[in-house]
């Protein structure tokens, strides 16, 4: 069960905006003069020890979302007590709330995220415009119940983009490997390889350590990492540190125990000492929607030429 650390760091509300606001609506205000306005009025408030489960959106002055729970599919909660001490007028509104209630209010960001908090870009002076919504109160067990349930939808959803996105990827990789008349096979996963050179011996075993000398590419020919020092000076990607710290050398890996990407680990696993390969990997078994750096794009298809020097 994950704890709450601040009142406000929370997420998922009712997405109305504040213009909607009417002036018949309850209105109220902080000790430190944040006017809030209730959009619906709950009637059932917390007991002490039970949870408040509320969704919140954050938006900058223009209507620039930066926090939004719906979105990040992660409703927030906090232990109700009525003897909490209240120091920001945002805690003032979280612990007065009552399963139901819907509110919207703009104020400085200072008076919502603490003096040494607000995000850097809203600006010393900066207002944001917040959304609240409480849409349950729970117990211990139903709450852990709850985010049992939450875990499990997110988990489908994520299986079905990878579906997808794997879908896409595949098409993209078919597409590369017949423009360049390569000859690849795919594995079940969606790993596509060429054998270029058989190597010699067993194959990599789960557990063996595997140095790997490896040039690895985007599908436009963009290099973003090699261990080939000549290779990384022809690709303008040298680094004058890493080379006098030796880095230029075959990397060990240890074959088949997440230690590097999943396309990696089923990749070496196929190949033997002297092997020489290709693999094309699809974006859902390398760094998926999250990328890596600047040059690794949500979603990317990869290119690794790689040799194994040794097998330990």
């Amino acid at each position: 069960m994950k704890k709450i650390k601040n009142l406000l760091l929370s997420t998922v509300v009712f997405a109305l905006a504040i213009g909607m606001v009417s002036c018949t609506k309850t209105k109220k205000t902080t000790t430190d003069g944040i006017e809030y306005t209730y959009i619906k009025e709950g009637k059932e408030s917390p007991k002490n020890g039970e949870y408040v489960l509320y969704n919140l959106i954050v938006q900058t002055e223009d209507d620039s979302t930066f926090i939004s729970t719906y979105e990040q599919m992660a409703p927030q909660y906090f232990i109700y007590d009525d003897s909490l001490e209240t120091t920001l007028g945002i805690q003032e509104i979280l612990i007065g709330l009552r399963k139901g209630d819907s509110i919207v209010f703009q104020a400085p960001a200072v008076k919502i995220f603490g003096e040494f908090n607000s995000p850097p870009f809203i600006g010393e002076n900066g207002e944001v415009k917040v959304q609240i919504g409480v849409f349950d109160v729970l117990d211990e067990q139903g709450v852990q119940e709850y985010f049992t349930s939450l875990q499990e939808a997110q988990m489908k959803k994520q299986a079905e983009l990878s579906v997808k996105q794997l879908e896409e990827d595949v098409k993209i990789i078919e597409e590369y490997v017949a423009a360049n008349n390569l000859n690849a096979t795919r594995t079940e996963s969606g790993l596509f390889y060429v054998i270029e050179e058989e190597g010699t011996g067993d194959q990599i075993a789960t557990g063996q350590v595997a140095s790997v000398h490896y040039a690895g590419y985007l599908l436009d020919g963009t290099v973003f990492d090699t261990s080939i020092k000549e290779k990384a000076q022809e690709a303008g990607v040298f680094s004058e540190q890493r080379d006098q710290m030796d880095g230029y050398a075959p990397l060990d890996v240890e074959v088949g125990m997440g230690r590097v990407i999943p396309g990696w680990d089923e990749g070496l696993a196929m190949l033997k000492k002297g092997s020489k390969a290709k693999f094309l990997i699809p974006s859902t078994l390398a760094y998926g929607e999250r990328g890596s750096g600047a040059v690794i794009k949500p979603n990317s298809v990869l290119v690794f030429d790689v040799e194994v020097t040794d097998v330990k």
